[in-house]
């Protein structure tokens, strides 16, 4: 009762004396407070509505069109079309004040047709896509089409500084690409992968469903890519992700870690710093004051994901999951040893700093009181099968302390998780950096709240690592956060003790213990989750491999691109593993487009396949392969623009097979499409997608990436990121189960290969240099 009398602002009686009224003046003004809040939010969102949708023109330039008009026409000068004299003839009075207000009509009028034309100009100039083709290598030009189009779009995007969505209305749409060529593309991918006779198979049946349901299912999506923003988009989330049964944990969410140059060993204090740092994010996000990625400095990408990085979290169904995004939160929501807690983030109106954050995080470590039993496990629940945790959660958390405290989870800014254990980089032991990767991949499998969009997850010697639910952005803008936080603690700094910076004026609100009410049934719930978990986790094998010879630098003295370099490699380590080419996955953006996410690039292609046989073969001479080499990265490369500017092949088959489904038609080639697995799904973490990192100052400032589970059960999941000159991490991901893959093996095939390629090169220029000296 104690409890809920505190929770009242105010109250009153009537009694013989007349009215007895009491009120608490601390929750009164935290009424207040949050009224206060809610309205500079809906202000600042009102403006930078306005701001976005008359960009790129500006209201200043509004009020000068203004004052050039009022002073011309009490100048005696006409106005063109005679805007002012059409005005009056609509305004009640021909007074000098009306006369004001009919210049107002009039510049508005000018205004408006001049801000659309541009809008649209820049849309028209946006969907060229030329300028990803085209050579930026020493000695090449440009043609003179880019020349003036990069002029138009740096002069469109450039003259007002755009917001995080200035763009959102003048990104084209996804276009959408004719069945045709997308067939065409098809049969040239799996074309190493088939003998002659499976080829000629597949090649009849694409020939059959081209000519037969192909056109009626290609007329709808013209209607999807005519009607909505993206004809992919939606799609995408609902069938790949929110209708998904499997558990999240290890098949979906991913992962990144920390910095190799950790600047605090303080558990606390490093916590408090990068969730003071993740909130200032979130607020850059509110305000729209974080600039857009652009490409080349002038082509922006779509920030349609970075939305949903905060306030939001998966909802299990027990069909399909709903993603739900709460438009505020006040706090963040924090787990140790199985307890749960919620932390206010703001008090008298402010965020409170990073020194602030620490002592609550102390409170939290300090905290004596166990855990209640089977409250250690109770995070497992998101770990296992979507519809059991549907059922459960429809069950046992629909009143009382479960509803309440499953909601304040849910409705946190994102989830905290303060482990009790050490991990993190290690330079000198492999081991402890695989360990690194399972800890962030899926924990213990019951210590993470793989619903939230992210956990931020810290170890007792200060280093932090995330786990993010994949539904609602891809890795891109989560790297985007992360290459903030770590810039922004990295500058920020700590004391000389280590402790979090900032001085703490009062003490700041304690944090409070969420309470569970844990029936038999319930627990009964959460163990069935848990063994699930665990039986999942026991089966990763996960290896992270640090190569150091070479990196960047000497990929670009190759004059190749870095990505199709790596992608090479991979083929060849595939090859020498399994024996055999596979079907190969690259995730590629599409956020070009508006609400773009991703691309398949295809990676074994005819041109890689041709290579990866000459480099097994000891007939072939270095001149053979380096031309093979070259001809496959070009080709890589080519896939990869077209994945880019929406020429893909794997995002309009998956729509096409969609309307299939709905429409009840059976096609024996999207069968056959989505039968196959991708034995080898791989992807490139990005890095300095900002200017904020300056590698050259500090050059260990750099996260070692992160990785994923694996996709397909006969192979590999492989996440890498290129670090500065002469790095590169590799997260390479099987399963321990299958008997034919070996994440360790595969590392060292890649350690291989590396190695051979760099031969290779370093072998033809030797035989270049030594040609030219002999003429």
């Amino acid at each position: 009762m104690a409890e809920a009398h505190s929770a009242v602002a105010f109250s009153f009686a009537i009694t013989h004396d007349g009215w007895d009224v009491n009120f608490d003046r601390e929750v009164l003004y935290l009424v207040w407070e949050s009224g206060i809040r809610s309205w500079k939010k809906r202000l600042a969102r009102f403006r930078n509505s306005v701001h976005n949708g008359v960009y790129p023109g500006h209201l200043q330039s509004l009020y000068f069109l203004w004052t050039v008009l009022v002073a011309a026409h009490f100048g005696g000068v006409n106005i063109p079309f005679g805007l002012v004299q059409k005005a009056l003839t609509v305004l009640p009075s021909t007074s000098p004040m009306w006369q004001v207000i009919a210049c107002l009509l009039a510049a508005l009028t000018m205004w408006l047709s001049v801000i659309f034309f541009m809008r649209y100009l820049l849309k028209l100039l946006l969907m060229y896509k030329g300028w990803m083709y085209e050579s930026r290598g020493p000695g090449s030009r440009l043609s003179m089409k880019t020349v003036l189009w990069a002029s138009v779009v740096k002069v469109l995007s450039g003259w007002n500084k755009p917001r995080l969505y200035s763009f959102q209305g003048s990104l084209p749409r996804l276009p959408l690409p004719a069945v045709r060529d997308t067939m065409r593309r098809y049969l040239l991918s799996v074309r190493p992968l088939l003998d002659d006779e499976n080829y000629a198979r597949v090649e009849r049946l694409a020939q059959e469903f081209e000519q037969t349901i192909a056109v009626k299912l290609q007329r709808y999506l013209v209607l999807k890519s005519w009607w909505s923003s993206n004809y992919v988009s939606d799609w995408w989330e609902e069938y790949v992700y929110l209708r998904g049964r499997s558990p999240l944990m290890v098949n979906s969410n991913f992962y990144g870690t920390d910095t190799l140059l950790r600047p605090t060993g303080v558990q606390a204090a490093r916590a408090a710093t990068v969730i003071y740092f993740c909130l200032k994010f979130r607020r850059l996000i509110e305000r729209q004051e974080l600039e857009p990625i652009m490409l080349q400095g002038m082509v922006p990408l779509c920030s349609w994901q970075y939305e949903r990085i905060f306030n939001t979290v998966r909802v299990p169904g027990v069909e399909t999951d709903r993603l739900v995004h709460y438009s505020d939160a006040t706090h963040v929501t924090v787990s140790h040893r199985g307890r749960f807690y919620k932390m206010l983030i703001s008090a008298r109106g402010r965020l409170l700093n990073p020194a602030e954050i620490q002592l609550q995080i102390q409170q939290i470590l300090d905290d004596a009181v166990p855990a209640e039993e089977g409250e250690v496990r109770l995070a497992a629940l998101t770990a296992g099968e979507r519809t059991h945790w549907a059922h459960v959660r429809q069950t046992h958390f629909n009143r009382g302390h479960n509803r309440t405290s499953l909601h304040c989870i849910e409705r946190a800014a994102f989830h905290v998780c303060l482990d009790d254990i050490e991990y993190g980089f290690d330079e000198a032991d492999s081991s402890k950096l695989d360990q690194y990767g399972r800890i962030l991949l899926h924990g213990n499998g019951a210590d993470r709240w793989f619903d939230k969009s992210f956990n931020l997850c810290f170890s007792t010697n200060g280093s932090v690592g995330f786990n993010t639910e994949h539904t609602w952005a891809d890795a891109p803008v989560m790297g985007h956060l992360w290459e903030y936080v770590i810039w922004s603690e990295l500058e920020y700094g700590y004391d000389a003790a280590g402790n979090a910076r900032g001085a703490v004026e009062a003490a700041p609100p304690a944090p409070a213990r969420l309470r569970w009410e844990l029936s038999a049934p319930l627990l009964a719930a959460i163990d069935q989750s848990y063994a699930v978990a665990q039986a999942l986790l026991r089966d990763v094998d996960l290896r992270i491999l640090m190569y150091t010879p070479y990196g960047k630098g000497f990929m670009k003295s190759c004059r190749v691109s870095p990505d199709a370099y790596i992608q090479m490699a991979l083929q060849l380590a595939y090859y020498r593993d399994a024996g055999r080419f596979c079907l190969t996955y690259e995730a590629s953006m599409t956020r070009l487009f508006r609400e773009g996410r991703t691309e398949t690039v295809r990676s074994c292609t005819l041109e890689s396949s041709a290579w990866v046989r000459s480099m097994l073969d000891e007939n072939a001479t270095v001149e053979q392969r380096m031309n093979l080499f070259v001809k496959a990265t070009r080709r890589h490369q080519l896939g990869y623009q077209d994945a880019m500017a929406g020429r893909g092949i794997d995002r309009h088959l998956f729509c096409l097979y969609v309307v299939s489904k709905y429409l009840e038609l059976e096609s024996p080639f999207l069968q056959e499409v989505f039968n196959e697995p991708w034995r080898l799904s791989t992807s490139q973490t990005p890095l300095g997608q900002t200017n904020l990192l300056d590698l050259k100052k500090y050059p260990k400032c750099v996260s070692a990436g992160g990785g994923f589970g694996p996709v397909a059960d006969d192979g590999y999941g492989v996440s890498y990121i290129i670090v500065g000159e002469d790095t590169i991490f590799f997260h390479v991901s099987s399963k321990i189960s299958c008997p034919i893959t070996s994440s360790s093996n595969f590392a060292k095939q890649i350690e291989r290969s590396l190695q051979d390629v760099r031969e290779l090169f370093n072998e033809y220029n030797k035989l270049r240099n030594g040609v030219k000296k002999a003429k």
